[in-house]
């Protein structure tokens, strides 16, 4: 149980990041959902703070540091405390390399990877003085496989996995753990779109034979952030129906 434990999602107003918000709140947790939708990140509040109705939900930016320094602000102001940080905010902006705008490299970048520094390093100042945090990162298994057409998004999960690891050595000694979830082929609103020889292609490469569900990635970080995971640090919890096995 995560009873009055406060934690943070980014992300959090729709897709996965709502299913993982939604799942902390059901195992007792205060949440704080961040996203830059508006109407879908109320609706969200409106779901969660049926098991949980203190939660709150703060509107920004994730690339911008006055906004997410803001967010973190009144965090604090309203609960004195972040135990849990969920970085689950991402966006794709898929091409080949040889096409690849530096927009769409940058902005990749920036969502993924760099907004991940930036609430880790506000969000460690309060766990590192009350020595107990849990950060967990969504990363994806084509950070360990690569994918055509996906060198921005690929390149990001993949340096997120590195970037856990040396936090997770830098603040283990204040009994905070950082780890990721890699998701495979999840079922969304996007692969719900594939047509059936797509879906059968992908399917073919999964063991298992099934897509997995959202509620699979909340119960993972749920586990992650669980006094059950306190002596797991530094890893990646791979989401993916057998789809990679590393």
């Amino acid at each position: 149980m995560l009873k009055d434990q406060v934690a943070l999602v980014t992300g959090s107003s729709s897709g996965i990041g709502r299913v993982i918000a939604l799942e902390l709140a059901k195992r007792g947790a205060k949440l704080v959902l961040i996203s830059n939708e508006s109407i879908r990140l109320l609706e969200a509040l409106e779901e969660i703070r049926q098991y949980s109705p203190d939660s709150e939900a703060y509107e920004a930016d994730v690339t911008s540091f006055p906004c997410v320094n803001e967010a973190v602000s009144l965090t604090l102001e309203k609960f004195s405390r972040i135990d849990i940080l969920v970085n689950n905010a991402g966006i794709t902006r898929d091409s080949l390399v040889m096409r690849m705008g530096n927009d769409d490299w940058q902005k990749v970048l920036s969502i993924n990877l760099e907004s991940v520094f930036r609430l880790t390093q506000l969000v460690l100042r309060t766990m590192v003085k009350a020595r107990y945090g849990r950060i967990i990162n969504i990363s994806s298994v084509v950070g360990h496989t690569g994918n055509p057409g996906q060198a921005n998004y690929v390149a990001s999960k993949a340096a997120l996995e590195g970037f856990a690891k040396t936090v997770a050595m830098e603040v283990a000694s204040r009994n905070i753990t950082v780890n990721c979830v890699a998701p495979g082929f999840i079922r969304s609103a996007m692969t719900d779109k594939l047509n059936s020889k797509a879906r059968e292609a992908i399917l073919a490469r999964i063991p298992l034979g099934i897509p997995g569900e959202p509620e699979d990635v909340a119960y993972a970080v749920a586990f992650l952030a669980s006094a059950e995971a306190r002596y797991i640090t530094g890893t990646t919890l791979h989401v993916n129906g057998g789809m990679f096995m590393g």
